[in-house]
């Protein structure tokens, strides 16, 4: 009697990843086992460890994930450890290590189109989450050998991401003034405008918690807050959601919920390539942009001490007024003897030796 070769169980901090690389949810992941989605949860986060019959079904589910094309570890990053282990129970022959493009568009094929869809359930624009998950990743590329060694690089871009969709400078856009077209299913649009109505920070709760599959203290963490404003948040945001939508009311159907909403906008992403050359001409444009203001300070600053007195001149003193000086006299009329004067002045020749000469009396 031959028995089936034992599969290899990943280790929990990369359970999450597999089960995310094939679009599954922990409700879809539970049904498929046979087991509860907390007990999923548990696995993922390592508090428990699936045994027997059970542990072999979720150890091929998970082995079921396609390998990357070219699955070969970086020793000092661990992205590309963590794309390199989807390939459960598989012995790798020794390759050369691979190179930083061919780590990050693995990481980039591995993570981009689901974060696109959970972006769209923060934002509720296709357009909006393709752009936010592209510019994550070009900050990505960007900060690149800080990224490469973080111990959680797909979490690192996607808190990226979801920062870059909920900012508030968005609504100053002309192209994001407008709705877009909400779903078809009723259902959907329903559940769409619950989400939109609630705060960012509880929305970003839901979608990390029911949503992507997180832990309490590891949506607390990524939303910067406690584990028990995390609970509060997501109480709230469930409450409202069962208010509009009261068949949603197991946590369980709410996850296929949010996972359907996500799958049927049907969005895509760029092409890696692209990403990488988005971030390196936006890391030119602002490279250019502070040497052109750098050399207009510097110019200004030349021509301040240029043009800058050399020696101290003291401000000239505002004037006072005078008193005690009499007005100026206008001219009156003329007495009688003026006149006189005036018209013997007028009648008398002007010209003549007699003008020139006087003769003395």
């Amino acid at each position: 009697m031959t028995q089936s070769p034992t599969i290899p169980l990943p280790p929990p901090t990369e359970r999450r990843r597999l089960r995310e690389s094939q679009s599954l949810t922990q409700a879809q992941v539970a049904e498929r086992v046979g087991v509860s989605r907390e007990t999923v949860r548990a696995w993922e986060t390592g508090r428990t460890t699936p045994r027997g019959r059970k542990a072999q079904r979720y150890a091929s589910l998970l082995a079921s994930t396609p390998a990357p094309a070219t699955p070969t570890p970086i020793p000092t990053a661990t992205v590309a450890v963590a794309v390199t282990e989807a390939a459960v129970g598989e012995e790798l022959p020794p390759a050369a290590p691979l190179t930083p493009a061919q780590a990050f568009d693995a990481l980039y094929a591995f993570c981009a189109p689901t974060l696109v869809r959970q972006t769209y359930l923060l934002t509720g624009r296709r357009e909006l989450a393709r752009e936010s998950v592209e510019r994550a990743f070009q900050l990505a590329w960007h900060r690149w050998p800080e990224v490469a060694v973080d111990p959680d690089p797909a979490g690192w871009v996607r808190a990226t991401a979801y920062e870059c969709a909920l900012s508030p400078w968005h609504r100053f856009r002309p192209r994001h003034r407008h709705p877009e077209a909400p779903p078809a299913d009723p259902a959907d649009r329903t559940l769409l405008s619950v989400l939109l109505e609630l705060p960012p920070p509880y929305r970003r709760t839901l979608v990390l918690h029911d949503g992507v599959g997180l832990g309490l203290p590891e949506t607390a963490a990524e939303t910067e807050a406690s584990t028990r404003a995390a609970v509060g948040r997501l109480l709230h945001a469930r409450t409202a959601v069962t208010t509009r939508l009261p068949e949603l009311a197991d946590p369980d159907r709410l996850s296929s919920g949010l996972a359907g909403l996500a799958t049927h906008a049907r969005l895509r992403a760029a092409r890696p390539s692209s990403v990488r050359a988005g971030s390196e001409r936006r890391a030119r444009s602002w490279t250019r942009a502070a040497i052109a203001f750098t050399v207009a300070l510097i110019g200004a600053t030349t021509f301040t001490l240029h043009t800058a007195p050399t020696r101290y001149e003291p401000p000239v003193a505002p004037g006072t007024t005078v008193e005690g000086v009499p007005p100026q006299a206008a001219p009156g009329p003329l007495s009688r003897t003026e006149r006189d004067l005036r018209k013997k002045l007028e009648n008398t020749t002007s010209s003549g030796p007699r003008r020139v000469h006087p003769e003395p009396r």
